[in-house]
């Protein structure tokens, strides 16, 4: 299994049995521990490998324990400190990554609720651990441009350098992009003050601020839909995705359809699914500009029978079924699901791409 349906399977996991964990012991067990060895690939029945409970005399404070300790070439790489899922992270709650991060080698600790991950490092000082995270991931709503950055942290990958190297620019990005999101959302008066001062010739009054506070939001809004819709109009245009395996996996899907049907078996199940994403995206485009094609690998969902309009695929040919969706770049994504009506979790981003079709 490749890492990102790992970290998907695991997503799922955590949606089923969420309400279900009530302890912090529950949630190491249900969560924490598959994050280590399923996602991160170390062994935790291997005591050398991962040791919980891992004891660390501090100073006067003898025998405390944190959760989990990773070892690399017999020296503690990871600290992992655990809360109780739906417990909010915060500092206090890591007082003892803190104290430990400063007499181990360790370099990267972790602090979670089996749900968000928050990576921490020594970049503002050395061998003592910054306030700030490098890296935080939520697996109830994972963004795919950190996996690349969560994979460094993987056994079979694992490279320090690598990872402190990007952790400045990781901390200072995602902290710039919380900001942006704030002033965007509601503007504080030096942000608006900035623009206000570079279009307007006047003085700049009580009310010239509110005024342009609302614009600078506007404006902020509109020119973030226009740079979407050019994205959009380019994938309309019916240019070539610019990946070359995107065009591979296209001439392949022909000759799949061309092979001899009899080896093609379309399960009820696939029809059921094709139906809800019919029912789901009518609502976008026509709904028979709907079809669908069985493929030895999958069974897709297109528009206007077109294997370059493709709304989603359906991997259940496998003991755990997928649900492809594609971006405007049409680059597919695998996301685990259970059963077909979990199809229905997915309406938005499949509506999203049939507007690509209008």
């Amino acid at each position: 299994m490749e890492f990102n349906e790992k970290l998907y399977a695991l997503s799922a996991k955590i949606k089923q049995q969420l309400d279900a964990i009530v302890t912090e012991e529950a949630t190491k067990n249900a969560f924490v521990m598959p994050f280590i060895h399923n996602v991160l690939g170390y062994d935790v029945f291997d005591p050398t490998e991962v040791t919980p409970e891992f004891v660390c005399d501090v100073g006067t404070k003898k025998g405390e324990k944190i959760d989990y300790a990773i070892h690399r070439n017999n020296d503690v790489q990871i600290l992992i400190e655990c809360k109780k899922i739906g417990e909010p992270l915060t500092l206090n709650h890591a007082s003892q990554l803190f104290r430990y991060f400063h007499v181990t080698n360790a370099r990267i600790s972790i602090l979670t609720n089996g749900q968000v991950y928050k990576f921490f490092t020594d970049l503002d000082a050395p061998n003592k651990m910054d306030e700030k995270p490098f890296l935080e991931i939520d697996l109830l709503d994972i963004d795919d441009n950190l996996v690349p950055e969560l994979i460094k942290l993987t056994k079979v990958s694992f490279d320090l350098e690598s990872i402190i190297n990007a952790a400045g620019e990781l901390k200072y990005v995602s902290q710039i992009k919380r900001i942006l999101h704030t002033q965007l959302n509601n503007p504080e008066d030096d942000f608006v003050k900035f623009f206000a001062s570079r279009v307007y010739d006047g003085i700049l009054t009580q009310k010239v601020r509110e005024s342009f506070s609302n614009l600078t939001k506007k404006a902020a809004i509109q020119y973030i839909n226009d740079q979407v819709n050019e994205r959009l109009k380019s994938a309309m245009t019916g240019v070539t995705p610019a990946k070359a395996e995107i065009e591979a996996e296209n001439t392949e899907t022909e000759s799949d359809v061309s092979r001899d049907e009899n080896d093609i078996l379309t399960t009820q199940e696939e029809i059921e699914g094709y139906h809800i994403v019919r029912a789901i995206t009518r609502t976008v485009i026509e709904a028979q500009r709907i079809t669908h094609r069985d493929t030895k690998s999958y069974f897709g969902v297109l528009v206007d029978d077109n294997n370059r309009r493709p709304l989603c695929r359906l991997h259940f040919n496998r003991s755990q079924k997928y649900i492809g969706l594609f971006d405007i770049e049409k680059n597919e994504t695998r996301h685990p699901i259970e059963t077909v009506d979990d199809i229905y979790s997915w309406a938005d981003i499949l509506k999203a791409t049939a507007a690509l079709y209008l």
